[in-house]
């Protein structure tokens, strides 16, 4: 089969977004998970008081590898993998099929009304996200996993292994930890990172060049930092929600979205939802930029090779 026939084979052409987006999410992953593991630990600090905590992020990484050696900045990569190979993949697939779906005649999906990237947006984020949930709940335990009292840890050994025995242990209650802010996370962060990626490339095409490096990296980390700032208070709800384990009484500290939010405002404050503000936007800017600078470059090397 020549370039050209396996280019227009219906398999590949339905394939081809997933392909696309699971694996440049996953190259962004490798290179943020530090990031990650940094953010996660901030939000867990002073859970349940309104105690002070350390949101210096370099102080917090000299923590971690003091307290776990540089590997501990690594922990959960395995979830992490697993997350974007469920999650990244099926939301960004999603969302691109659409796109090519319902661009105008003659054009690119980068002349998309916004409310239509609006809807593929919605639409690719839920779905990805519900995909998600295990996955996304295996990297947040396993990440804190190292902040609880020896006795209390789980001791997952890689993110697969989080998932069965979440699933044995728990049941489907618990394989599902978090699903709904982990989706309200989704439809949060994928309306602030897939609605404005092209629409910031058009607006500094002058500058920079639409399709040159430095405009995929300038627009890849502005929409990094939109959807960052819109979907920091639902991450905060999740990462709660997902870390949570029963007392002695067998009681969870919280009995979903609205108790969580409501505890967490009367006993930390409003301002809160937006602990580790400054490291979530470290780490979410970089992955959505990076993801964005993948996927670009994977498209080109297709389209050079006559993929695509």
């Amino acid at each position: 089969m020549s370039s050209r026939e396996f280019k227009d084979n219906a398999t590949w052409k339905t394939v081809r977004p997933f392909l696309i987006g699971g694996s440049s999410a996953c190259m962004a992953t490798c290179c943020i998970q530090p990031l990650d593991m940094i953010k996660v630990r901030i939000q867990l600090q002073g859970e349940g008081s309104a105690a002070a905590i350390n949101s210096n992020p370099l102080s917090v990484a000299k923590t971690i590898i003091a307290e776990d050696g540089i590997t501990g900045l690594y922990r959960g990569l395995s979830a992490g993998i697993l997350r974007q190979l469920t999650y990244g993949m099926t939301r960004l697939g999603i969302f691109q099929g659409l796109s090519e779906k319902f661009k105008p005649e003659g054009k690119t999906a980068a002349d998309l009304p916004l409310s239509t990237k609006l809807g593929c947006s919605i639409c690719a984020g839920g779905i990805g996200a519900l995909v998600g949930t295990p996955a996304d709940a295996a990297l947040v335990r396993m990440q804190a996993d190292s902040t609880l009292p020896l006795e209390q840890r789980r001791g997952y050994k890689n993110g697969l292994d989080a998932m069965i025995r979440m699933a044995s242990e728990e049941g489907i209650t618990g394989f599902f930890s978090g699903a709904t802010p982990t989706i309200l996370r989704g439809l949060a962060i994928n309306i602030g990172m897939l609605t404005t990626y092209s629409n910031y490339k058009k607006m500094m095409a002058p500058y920079f060049g639409y399709d040159s490096q430095t405009n995929r990296f300038v627009c890849g980390a502005l929409s990094g930092w939109t959807a960052a700032t819109v979907s920091l208070p639902f991450d905060f709800v999740k990462t709660r929600l997902q870390k949570q384990r029963p007392d002695a009484n067998g009681k969870l500290p919280y009995a979903g979205v609205a108790d969580c939010i409501g505890k967490v405002m009367a006993q930390e404050g409003l301002f809160a939802f937006y602990k580790g503000y400054g490291t979530y936007c470290i780490r979410i800017t970089p992955h959505i930029m990076l993801t964005w600078v993948f996927m670009d470059n994977v498209k080109a090397f297709l389209k050079s090779n006559n993929l695509m």
